[in-house]
């Protein structure tokens, strides 16, 4: 069973609070932070970008300082980089076109052939990995229970400590588009992980959760793992 919080009445809001403090409590000079796709996250990125530069941090509030950003993609949909459901499009629409340069952006590469970007973007997670480690990866889960592009009954859920990046399709067929994703390995190293969760259509999954389901959502196990769960997906109509 996931021991889950009480819902919070701004998603988006709650999760700038989490990363501003996130960004504070780093323990190296950079922040290396995991983004996703979806509408859900949209919200948190735009809501993130307004928070930006010191005149809009609250009192107290280490503002962020987004040249010490570093940013990668736990997944991507096998579409190009201008695909409207390209995740790293909403990324930069949504947040990077508006906090100005970021310290890097490494999205995944689906320009070149799928098992040549599952290798490229495999090497580059062995070197965070091995290097300063992720701070702060945001995850949603899907109303079958996925997170990043961790579908249920899909083989990656099994990924070994090695395999750090995956292709993938949803075997159920449910989810459009191929995949790309990282696996569970990455994510629990994670320092903490961060879920969004809204819209009536979670509650079925959030129910899974309270139940112990093993939905790919209930295997995240990072250091911190922090659920943001708004009125809806949780059944609670305000």
């Amino acid at each position: 069973m996931t021991t889950l919080p009480p819902p919070v009445g701004d998603v988006p809001g709650a999760f700038v609070d989490t990363v501003q403090e996130a960004f504070a409590h780093r323990p190296g000079q950079r922040f290396v932070l995991f983004l996703s796709g979806g509408p859900t996250a949209k919200l948190c990125y735009e809501a993130l970008a307004a928070a930006a530069g010191p005149s809009a941090a609250g009192p107290g509030v280490v503002a962020i300082d987004w040249s010490l950003v570093d940013i990668y993609m736990g997944d991507e949909r096998q579409v190009p980089p201008d695909d409207p459901d390209a995740n790293q499009g909403l990324v930069r629409q949504s947040l990077l076109d508006k906090v100005g340069p970021a310290g890097s952006f490494t999205p995944m590469d689906t320009t070149v052939p799928v098992d040549e970007c599952v290798a490229s973007y495999s090497a580059i997670l062995r070197s965070v990995l091995d290097g300063p480690g992720i701070d702060l990866i945001h995850l949603g889960m899907g109303p079958d229970g996925h997170t990043a592009s961790l579908f249920p009954n899909a083989p990656t859920l099994s990924a070994g400590p090695d395999e750090l990046a995956a292709a993938t399709e949803d075997p159920n067929g449910v989810n459009p588009h191929p995949r790309l994703t990282v696996t569970l390995p990455v994510i629990n190293a994670a320092r903490c992980a961060v879920f969004t969760v809204a819209g009536a259509s979670k509650v079925d999954a959030v129910a899974a959760l309270r139940r112990g389901d093993d939905i790919p959502a209930a295997r995240v196990a990072s250091a911190r793992v922090v659920w943001l769960l708004d009125d809806l997906a949780t059944g609670q109509h305000p």
